[in-house]
Protein backbone atom coordinates (compact mmCIF):
# COMPACT_ATOMS: atom_id res chain seq x y z
CA UNK A 1 0.00 0.00 0.00
CA UNK A 2 0.99 3.61 -0.43
CA UNK A 3 2.87 5.64 2.18
CA UNK A 4 4.35 9.12 2.36
CA UNK A 5 6.67 10.82 4.88
CA UNK A 6 5.17 13.42 7.16
CA UNK A 7 6.15 15.70 9.99
CA UNK A 8 3.56 16.13 12.73
CA UNK A 9 4.95 19.63 13.29
CA UNK A 10 2.76 20.79 10.40
CA UNK A 11 -0.45 19.77 12.17
CA UNK A 12 -2.35 22.36 14.15
CA UNK A 13 -5.61 22.63 16.05
CA UNK A 14 -8.61 24.62 14.80
CA UNK A 15 -8.15 28.24 15.81
CA UNK A 16 -4.53 27.72 16.88
CA UNK A 17 -2.67 28.31 13.62
CA UNK A 18 -1.98 31.66 12.01
CA UNK A 19 -1.26 30.31 8.54
CA UNK A 20 -2.79 27.54 6.46
CA UNK A 21 -1.85 24.11 7.79
CA UNK A 22 -3.34 20.69 8.19
CA UNK A 23 -5.55 21.09 11.24
CA UNK A 24 -7.36 18.60 13.45
CA UNK A 25 -10.99 19.46 14.21
CA UNK A 26 -11.77 18.56 17.81
CA UNK A 27 -15.22 20.08 18.25
CA UNK A 28 -18.47 18.18 17.76
CA UNK A 29 -19.30 18.11 14.04
CA UNK A 30 -22.30 15.80 14.17
CA UNK A 31 -22.91 12.06 14.30
CA UNK A 32 -19.63 10.18 14.02
CA UNK A 33 -20.42 6.66 15.26
CA UNK A 34 -17.02 5.20 14.40
CA UNK A 35 -14.98 8.15 15.68
CA UNK A 36 -13.37 8.94 12.33
CA UNK A 37 -10.62 11.54 12.73
CA UNK A 38 -11.29 14.92 11.10
CA UNK A 39 -8.39 16.86 9.58
CA UNK A 40 -8.90 19.88 7.37
CA UNK A 41 -6.86 22.21 5.20
CA UNK A 42 -8.32 25.70 4.85
CA UNK A 43 -6.22 28.01 2.66
CA UNK A 44 -5.44 31.53 3.84
CA UNK A 45 -7.46 32.95 0.95
CA UNK A 46 -10.77 31.19 0.37
CA UNK A 47 -12.89 31.48 -2.74
CA UNK A 48 -16.37 32.88 -2.24
CA UNK A 49 -18.56 29.92 -1.23
CA UNK A 50 -15.57 27.58 -1.50
CA UNK A 51 -15.82 24.09 -2.99
CA UNK A 52 -14.84 21.13 -0.79
CA UNK A 53 -12.62 18.20 -1.72
CA UNK A 54 -12.62 15.07 0.46
CA UNK A 55 -9.45 12.97 0.23
CA UNK A 56 -9.60 9.69 2.22
CA UNK A 57 -6.27 7.90 2.64
CA UNK A 58 -5.18 4.37 1.72
CA UNK A 59 -4.72 1.34 4.00
CA UNK A 60 -1.74 1.75 6.35
CA UNK A 61 -1.86 5.48 5.68
CA UNK A 62 -3.40 8.32 7.62
CA UNK A 63 -4.64 11.86 7.12
CA UNK A 64 -1.17 13.36 7.51
CA UNK A 65 0.37 11.03 4.94
CA UNK A 66 -2.46 11.75 2.51
CA UNK A 67 -1.96 15.49 2.96
CA UNK A 68 1.77 15.18 2.34
CA UNK A 69 1.41 12.66 -0.49
CA UNK A 70 -0.41 14.78 -3.06
CA UNK A 71 -0.61 18.32 -4.42
CA UNK A 72 -4.22 19.00 -3.40
CA UNK A 73 -3.37 21.32 -0.50
CA UNK A 74 -1.08 23.34 -2.77
CA UNK A 75 -3.84 23.54 -5.36
CA UNK A 76 -6.33 24.50 -2.65
CA UNK A 77 -4.15 27.46 -1.75
CA UNK A 78 -4.05 28.52 -5.38
CA UNK A 79 -7.76 28.11 -6.15
CA UNK A 80 -9.36 28.70 -2.76
CA UNK A 81 -11.11 25.41 -2.07
CA UNK A 82 -11.05 23.41 1.19
CA UNK A 83 -9.65 19.88 1.58
CA UNK A 84 -10.95 17.43 4.18
CA UNK A 85 -8.58 14.60 5.11
CA UNK A 86 -10.50 11.98 7.13
CA UNK A 87 -8.50 9.58 9.32
CA UNK A 88 -9.60 5.95 9.65
CA UNK A 89 -10.42 4.76 13.19
CA UNK A 90 -9.31 1.23 12.27
CA UNK A 91 -6.04 0.99 14.19
CA UNK A 92 -5.24 -2.51 12.92
CA UNK A 93 -4.51 -1.52 9.33
CA UNK A 94 -6.07 1.96 8.87
CA UNK A 95 -8.34 0.67 6.09
CA UNK A 96 -11.78 2.22 5.69
CA UNK A 97 -15.10 0.70 6.61
CA UNK A 98 -16.47 -0.13 3.17
CA UNK A 99 -18.10 -3.36 4.29
CA UNK A 100 -20.69 -2.69 6.99
CA UNK A 101 -24.39 -2.40 6.27
CA UNK A 102 -24.29 1.01 7.96
CA UNK A 103 -21.55 2.55 5.86
CA UNK A 104 -23.15 1.26 2.65
CA UNK A 105 -26.49 2.92 3.41
CA UNK A 106 -27.53 6.55 3.35
CA UNK A 107 -27.37 8.24 6.78
CA UNK A 108 -27.17 4.84 8.51
CA UNK A 109 -23.76 5.10 10.19
CA UNK A 110 -20.31 3.66 9.66
CA UNK A 111 -17.26 5.59 8.51
CA UNK A 112 -19.17 7.12 5.60
CA UNK A 113 -21.62 8.99 7.85
CA UNK A 114 -18.79 10.47 9.91
CA UNK A 115 -17.14 11.76 6.72
CA UNK A 116 -20.38 13.19 5.35
CA UNK A 117 -20.95 15.05 8.61
CA UNK A 118 -17.46 16.55 8.24
CA UNK A 119 -18.66 17.90 4.91
CA UNK A 120 -21.87 19.26 6.40
CA UNK A 121 -19.97 20.97 9.24
CA UNK A 122 -17.46 22.49 6.81
CA UNK A 123 -20.18 23.78 4.49
CA UNK A 124 -21.83 25.52 7.43
CA UNK A 125 -18.70 26.90 9.08
CA UNK A 126 -17.04 28.25 5.93
CA UNK A 127 -20.14 29.03 3.86
CA UNK A 128 -19.09 26.40 1.34
CA UNK A 129 -20.86 25.61 -1.89
CA UNK A 130 -23.05 22.52 -1.26
CA UNK A 131 -23.19 21.89 -5.00
CA UNK A 132 -19.40 21.67 -5.33
CA UNK A 133 -18.38 18.82 -3.01
CA UNK A 134 -16.00 16.21 -4.44
CA UNK A 135 -14.16 13.09 -3.30
CA UNK A 136 -11.04 11.29 -4.50
CA UNK A 137 -8.82 8.57 -3.08
CA UNK A 138 -6.39 5.75 -3.80
CA UNK A 139 -6.83 2.07 -2.84
CA UNK A 140 -8.93 1.96 0.34
CA UNK A 141 -9.49 5.67 -0.25
CA UNK A 142 -10.84 4.78 -3.68
CA UNK A 143 -13.19 2.26 -2.08
CA UNK A 144 -14.44 4.96 0.27
CA UNK A 145 -14.82 7.29 -2.70
CA UNK A 146 -17.15 4.78 -4.37
CA UNK A 147 -18.98 4.22 -1.08
CA UNK A 148 -19.65 7.94 -0.67
CA UNK A 149 -20.70 8.42 -4.30
CA UNK A 150 -23.04 5.43 -4.08
CA UNK A 151 -24.61 6.10 -0.68
CA UNK A 152 -24.65 9.90 -0.79
CA UNK A 153 -25.50 11.00 -4.34
CA UNK A 154 -27.21 14.04 -2.84
CA UNK A 155 -23.97 15.26 -1.23
CA UNK A 156 -21.23 14.74 -3.85
CA UNK A 157 -21.07 16.24 -7.33
CA UNK A 158 -18.36 13.86 -8.58
CA UNK A 159 -15.83 11.23 -7.57
CA UNK A 160 -12.46 9.99 -8.77
CA UNK A 161 -11.21 6.57 -7.61
CA UNK A 162 -7.71 5.14 -8.14
CA UNK A 163 -7.25 1.36 -7.82
CA UNK A 164 -10.52 0.62 -6.08
CA UNK A 165 -13.42 -1.81 -6.37
CA UNK A 166 -17.13 -1.49 -7.16
CA UNK A 167 -19.51 -0.12 -4.56
CA UNK A 168 -20.65 -3.01 -2.37
CA UNK A 169 -17.95 -5.44 -3.49
CA UNK A 170 -16.49 -5.65 0.05
CA UNK A 171 -19.90 -5.92 1.74
CA UNK A 172 -19.70 -8.14 4.80
CA UNK A 173 -20.65 -8.61 8.41
CA UNK A 174 -18.58 -5.98 10.18
CA UNK A 175 -16.64 -2.73 9.92
CA UNK A 176 -13.19 -4.03 9.08
CA UNK A 177 -13.95 -6.89 6.71
CA UNK A 178 -11.32 -7.75 4.11
CA UNK A 179 -12.99 -9.50 1.18
CA UNK A 180 -10.43 -11.78 -0.41
CA UNK A 181 -13.04 -12.77 -2.98
CA UNK A 182 -13.47 -9.18 -4.11
CA UNK A 183 -9.77 -8.35 -3.92
CA UNK A 184 -8.86 -11.31 -6.11
CA UNK A 185 -11.54 -10.57 -8.67
CA UNK A 186 -13.86 -13.45 -7.86
CA UNK A 187 -16.95 -11.29 -7.28
CA UNK A 188 -18.70 -10.47 -10.52
CA UNK A 189 -22.26 -9.36 -11.25
CA UNK A 190 -24.39 -8.30 -14.16
CA UNK A 191 -24.70 -4.54 -14.68
CA UNK A 192 -28.25 -4.66 -13.33
CA UNK A 193 -27.13 -6.50 -10.19
CA UNK A 194 -24.41 -3.94 -9.49
CA UNK A 195 -26.81 -1.06 -10.07
CA UNK A 196 -29.28 -2.64 -7.65
CA UNK A 197 -26.64 -2.60 -4.91
CA UNK A 198 -26.03 1.11 -5.40
CA UNK A 199 -29.71 1.98 -5.57
CA UNK A 200 -30.42 -0.04 -2.42
CA UNK A 201 -28.02 2.23 -0.55
CA UNK A 202 -30.57 5.05 -0.79
CA UNK A 203 -34.00 3.49 -1.34
CA UNK A 204 -36.43 5.71 -3.18
CA UNK A 205 -33.77 8.15 -4.40
CA UNK A 206 -34.34 8.92 -8.06
CA UNK A 207 -32.54 12.23 -8.35
CA UNK A 208 -29.40 13.50 -9.96
CA UNK A 209 -26.37 11.17 -9.91
CA UNK A 210 -22.77 12.34 -9.51
CA UNK A 211 -20.35 11.83 -12.36
CA UNK A 212 -17.61 9.27 -11.82
CA UNK A 213 -14.02 8.67 -12.87
CA UNK A 214 -11.97 5.50 -12.21
CA UNK A 215 -8.35 4.41 -12.75
CA UNK A 216 -6.88 0.91 -12.43
CA UNK A 217 -3.56 -0.75 -13.25
CA UNK A 218 -3.68 -3.86 -15.45
CA UNK A 219 -1.21 -5.72 -13.20
CA UNK A 220 -2.64 -4.64 -9.85
CA UNK A 221 -1.46 -7.30 -7.40
CA UNK A 222 -3.67 -6.18 -4.48
CA UNK A 223 -7.03 -5.46 -6.06
CA UNK A 224 -7.27 -7.58 -9.19
CA UNK A 225 -7.85 -5.83 -12.52
CA UNK A 226 -11.15 -7.71 -12.85
CA UNK A 227 -12.53 -5.04 -10.52
CA UNK A 228 -11.97 -2.42 -13.20
CA UNK A 229 -14.39 -4.15 -15.55
CA UNK A 230 -16.90 -4.65 -12.74
CA UNK A 231 -16.73 -0.95 -11.84
CA UNK A 232 -17.33 -0.08 -15.48
CA UNK A 233 -20.42 -2.29 -15.49
CA UNK A 234 -21.68 -0.82 -12.22
CA UNK A 235 -21.41 2.89 -12.93
CA UNK A 236 -22.68 2.60 -16.50
CA UNK A 237 -25.72 0.75 -15.20
CA UNK A 238 -26.31 3.26 -12.41
CA UNK A 239 -26.12 6.12 -14.92
CA UNK A 240 -28.18 4.30 -17.54
CA UNK A 241 -25.40 4.13 -20.12
CA UNK A 242 -24.41 1.55 -22.68
CA UNK A 243 -21.48 -0.66 -21.69
CA UNK A 244 -19.76 0.32 -24.94
CA UNK A 245 -17.54 3.42 -24.73
CA UNK A 246 -18.45 6.41 -26.84
CA UNK A 247 -14.77 7.38 -27.19
CA UNK A 248 -11.54 5.45 -26.65
CA UNK A 249 -8.32 7.47 -26.31
CA UNK A 250 -4.91 5.81 -26.19
CA UNK A 251 -1.87 7.02 -24.27
CA UNK A 252 -3.63 9.45 -21.97
CA UNK A 253 -2.84 11.03 -19.56
CA UNK A 254 0.45 9.09 -19.83
CA UNK A 255 1.89 6.53 -22.20
CA UNK A 256 0.21 3.09 -22.18
CA UNK A 257 -2.89 4.33 -20.32
CA UNK A 258 -6.18 4.13 -22.19
CA UNK A 259 -9.16 6.37 -21.46
CA UNK A 260 -12.68 5.08 -22.07
CA UNK A 261 -15.48 7.65 -22.10
CA UNK A 262 -19.13 6.67 -21.61
CA UNK A 263 -22.45 8.42 -22.05
CA UNK A 264 -23.52 11.19 -24.34
CA UNK A 265 -22.37 13.81 -21.87
CA UNK A 266 -19.11 12.10 -20.87
CA UNK A 267 -20.45 11.56 -17.36
CA UNK A 268 -18.32 8.50 -16.69
CA UNK A 269 -14.72 7.85 -17.68
CA UNK A 270 -12.44 4.91 -16.95
CA UNK A 271 -8.66 4.77 -17.32
CA UNK A 272 -6.92 1.42 -17.83
CA UNK A 273 -3.26 1.86 -16.84
CA UNK A 274 -1.22 -0.62 -18.87
CA UNK A 275 1.52 -2.39 -16.90
CA UNK A 276 0.76 -0.48 -13.70
CA UNK A 277 0.64 -2.19 -10.29
CA UNK A 278 -1.49 -1.27 -7.28
CA UNK A 279 0.87 1.62 -6.56
CA UNK A 280 -0.79 3.71 -9.25
CA UNK A 281 0.37 7.27 -9.84
CA UNK A 282 -2.05 9.97 -8.74
CA UNK A 283 -3.13 12.25 -11.57
CA UNK A 284 -4.02 15.45 -9.75
CA UNK A 285 -4.28 17.58 -12.87
CA UNK A 286 -6.76 15.17 -14.47
CA UNK A 287 -8.82 15.02 -11.28
CA UNK A 288 -8.81 18.80 -10.89
CA UNK A 289 -10.09 19.15 -14.43
CA UNK A 290 -12.76 16.47 -13.87
CA UNK A 291 -14.01 18.33 -10.80
CA UNK A 292 -13.54 21.76 -12.44
CA UNK A 293 -11.78 22.90 -9.28
CA UNK A 294 -9.64 25.43 -11.13
CA UNK A 295 -12.85 27.36 -11.83
CA UNK A 296 -13.23 30.23 -9.37
CA UNK A 297 -16.12 32.19 -10.89
CA UNK A 298 -18.87 31.91 -13.46
CA UNK A 299 -20.43 28.63 -14.59
CA UNK A 300 -18.32 26.10 -12.69
CA UNK A 301 -19.34 22.45 -12.70
CA UNK A 302 -21.66 21.73 -9.80
CA UNK A 303 -24.22 19.25 -8.47
CA UNK A 304 -27.35 19.15 -10.61
CA UNK A 305 -25.81 20.61 -13.76
CA UNK A 306 -25.77 18.52 -16.93
CA UNK A 307 -25.20 14.82 -17.24
CA UNK A 308 -27.28 12.01 -15.82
Amino acid sequence: MRWAPWSLLATGIVGGANAAALTKVTENFGANPRNVGFYIYVPDKLAANPPILVNPHWCHGDAQACYAGSQYATMASKYGFIVIYPDSPNTADKCWDVSSNATLAHNAGGDSLGIVNMVRWTLNKYKGDPKRVFVTGVSSGAMMTSTLIGAYPDVFAAGSAFAGVPFGCFAGNGYGVWSDACATGKITHTPAEWAALVKAAYPGYSGWRPKMQIFHGTVDETLNYTNFGEEVKEWNAVLGYSQAPTVTTANTPVSNWTKYTYGNKDWFEAYSAGGVSHNIQNQEAVVMSWFDLTCTSGSCFSWGTGGA
